[in-house]
Parts: structure tokens; sequence; C-alpha cells
């Protein structure tokens, strides 16, 4: 008798609400099996979640409290880290191979897209990865384990398309792509537990809301993604179970937090040829902002209760959690910020620091999702105020391959036209995130708890 196979697939941004006609896989997959909702952890964002998936622990224990955060030693802000040494936990692969080497069983994990990838010690890993040159050019590619496997996928299925997975072009190529490279590690290596990220609706239910006109589209596109691995997965005998992470909900506004902290002459800047950089040595406090929460760090004791009263003060600010309420949020950690800022339902935090858009930073209007010292999603947009911006874009990617030096300066400075966001707990049954599986008896209560996710699965690998 074989042992049994798991295959996890990660629908971001599903919910019930998601469902129906346009959804003929999911729905089926519900209908056979079943479907409870999440009950998500703060903030829920992705690496946050995707770390207590893996774990099973609050973000105070595993220690990814947001997306990126201030990492105190160097006082840099870093968003969107690949190392799975960050995670202060034992994920269940890791806890599968261990048991299952108790027993006498070969364990194998694929783990396809999913956040922590580098150096997390499974057998197979594909994961977004580019190439940097000394001379400050960038090559997009792919890097994965075991060796051979990420020529082999760029052989079979074409090169990744990369400016489809983020920025303002993001959209259905790249997840179709990994819903191929997901059927051919399933056909090709069986693994014993696999995770597959879809990230499709991820893009334009944060940019329109999750109830613009077209989300019936978004929604049977990535339904079709879906289906492709739900028919491979059953074809190789594995378990589907398919989770979502977060809802999306629909905002109004953005709330432009460190500001604020700079209008009290608490953040401080520094001026150069590039534009006006944060100065985290120089300041007293400063916000990270992701989403709909924002980490805000306060470097002295005695201005705590001075930041959180004008941060409560903001026009779209929900709640300010400081001392004990850090610690019932399940925040508690050395990575959390002094001060942690829950946006209202339909607010959102923007991390701009500048007063004036002539002195922000040359980074602001690019995609760079690592020196901005926050979550922007105006990356998803080109600048409305640009001319024929796509052709703009070619034209620079011309001069970059000619050798020339270039600025990709296409993304706008203006908030205001993000339409959607998450972070927050879900207000309403049907903001929640769902799980769907053809054994949900596995997952007995609705809502089910995130934190007792690593548990259900190593039940239905016979490994708990």
């Amino acid at each position: 008798m074989s042992n049994p196979s798991v295959c996890v697939i990660n629908v971001v941004g599903l919910t019930e609400a998601c469902l129906g006609p346009h959804t003929p896989a999911l729905c089926r997959l519900r209908s056979e099996g079943g479907g409870n909702r999440f009950d998500g952890v703060l903030p829920a964002v992705t690496s946050t979640a995707q770390a207590t998936l893996l774990t099973g622990a609050r973000p105070q224990d595993h220690g990814i409290v947001a997306n990126g955060w201030l990492f105190r030693d160097t006082r840099e802000v870093r968003f969107w880290q690949q190392s799975r040494h960050l995670i202060q936990g034992e994920p269940v692969y890791e806890t599968a191979r261990r048991r299952a080497r108790d027993k006498g069983r070969k364990f194998t994990t694929a783990k396809l897209f999913w956040w922590f990838n580098q150096g997390c010690g499974v057998d197979i890993s594909v994961t977004p990865k580019p190439h940097y040159g000394a001379d400050g050019s960038k090559a997009f590619d792919i890097m994965g384990y075991p060796s051979g496997i990420a020529p082999t996928l760029t052989s079979k299925l074409g090169p990744f398309p990369f400016h489809t997975f983020w920025g303002p072009m993001a959209g259905l190529p790249a997840t179709s792509w990994i819903a191929r490279c997901a059927e051919h590690v399933l056909h090709e290596h069986r693994p014993d537990l696999s995770f597959v990220y879809l990230p499709h609706l991820d893009y334009d239910f944060q940019r329109f809301g999750p109830e613009f006109p077209e989300a019936k589209q978004r929604l049977s596109e990535v339904d079709e993604c879906a289906g492709r691995v739900i028919a491979a997965a059953r074809e190789v005998g594995a378990t589907v179970v398919c989770l979502s992470e977060y809802g999306l909900v629909p905002v109004q506004r953005a709330v432009l937090i460190n500001q604020a902290l700079r209008r009290k002459g608490w953040l401080q800047v520094r001026e150069g040829p590039f534009g006006e950089m944060l100065d985290p040595y120089g300041s007293g406090a400063f916000a990270v902002a992701d989403h709909q929460v924002a980490h805000v760090y306060v470097f002295e004791a005695g201005l705590i209760n001075a930041v959180a009263r004008e941060i409560s003060s903001l026009e779209g600010v929900n709640q300010v959690l400081v001392g004990s309420d850090i610690m019932k949020a399940g925040l508690a950690h050395e990575r959390s910020g002094e001060v942690i800022a829950l946006a209202d339902a339909d607010a959102w935090f923007a991390y701009p620091y500048w007063l004036d858009d002539r002195k922000a930073p040359d980074f602001a209007r690019t995609v760079d999702i690592h020196r901005k010292p926050g979550y922007d999603p105006c990356e998803l947009f080109f600048d409305p105020d640009l001319s024929a911006p796509r052709l703009r874009a070619m034209f620079k990617l011309l001069k970059k391959k000619l050798g020339f030096r270039m600025l990709m300066d296409l993304i706008p400075l203006d908030p205001s036209p993000v339409r959607g966001s998450h972070g927050l707990l879900a207000g309403s049954s049907s903001e929640k995130p769902i799980l769907l599986s053809d054994r949900i008896d596995a997952f007995q209560t609705d809502p089910f708890p995130m934190t007792g996710f690593k548990d259900a699965l190593l039940g239905l690998l016979d490994l708990n």
C-alpha cells in the first residue's frame, strides 16, 4: 500500500463569495469533498499567513510579523525576504520528514513559489530569483532545487513571465506558468507533499477591489489554473487541499502615516541627489506600512504614548495597539513595532514619508520591492499622467539591452487609485479565507483555525 500524499494549492484571495458558476473546478472540489472557512491571523498578509500555515504557530512565536519589518541589529527595513531561516519554528515538511524517517518511510516535498523557499531544505523547490550584475543590471529568472529543475522547466514551459508576477503588467501568465510547473512536478516527481502558489486574484483585486466588473472573469481564469493542478494531483493519487491566506476587501482611502510622524518631527530624512531617503538612525519613530497594518518603531520609551496618541488621531486609523494589547493580538515579538496601527475596514496604510513629490526618492516611481521601507500597491499601476506608458516601458527596456543607464520610473506616487486591500482579521464570514478539500473531515471545525493546519496536514499524511 502506497503512503498518502497531499497537494496544497494556495489560491490567494479566495473567499466563499468568490465561488459560483464561474469557478466550476473549485465548486466541484467543494461538492465532492467539502469546505470550511479559515480563522486567520493578524496581520492577514502573505508572509505571516504562510508561516502560520507551515508551522502551526502564532506570529509572535514564529516571528513573521509582517511581509517586512525593521531588522533592529542594522536598522534596515527589509521586505519580501525569502530565507527559511527567518521562520522561528519547524515547518510541516521538516516535521513530516523527521517522523517519516522514524517510521522507515521516505518522504519528499515540493515547494512551488510559496514564500521562504530559499534554504528550506525541501526536495524540489522553484521560486522567482533575478540575477544581479555588478553594473546594477538585473536579469529575471527562477531558481530551483535540485539544480537541474529550473532549466528543465524553462525548456519545457518557456521562460517564467516575471513581468506578470508583480508590477503594472502583473496578471494571468505568471499564475498559468506556475500551474503548468505544478503539473510537471506532480507527474514527474510525485512528491508526498506539494505546495503550489496561484497569486492571480491578488492583482486586480488590489487594483480595483474584489467586486469590480471583471472580477468573475479573473475568478474563471484562476479556477482554470487551479483545475489543472487539481486534476494532476488526483492523477497521481494525492489528496487535494485548496486554501487561501486572506480575503481582500474594498478600500477607499490611504492613511499616510509616515507623513504624520514627519510633521511631528519624529521621522527624519537624509537629502541627497536621488531624493529624500528615510534616516532610520536619526528618527525617533517611523512606520513600516503593510496593507492595513503598520508596525511603528519608536526608539525612545518616553515617546511611545505620544506616538500612539498621534496615530490614534489620524483619519482612517481604527485601533492602536501598545503593550499588553500587542500580546493579546499575538504579535509580541522583537520584530514588531512598539506601536501597531490597524486601519479602518475601508482604509490602508501607505508608506510615503516625503512631503513634496519633487523630493520623492528615485525608487518611489519604480517597481522596487526591496528598497521601499513599506509595501507599495501603487506598483500595480502605470502612472496615469504618462502618455503611452507601455511604449515607454518597451523603449526603456531597449535602452537597457543596449547598455544605457535608465530608470524605469513608470509608477504613480498618488495612492488613491488603490481599491482593494487586506491585513485585518475578517470582519464578516464572507470575507474569511476558505479551505476546500476532498478530505474535509481532516478540518473538522468551521471556521478552522489557521494554527491547526499543520497538525491536520500531518494527519492526512498519516504522520501525526
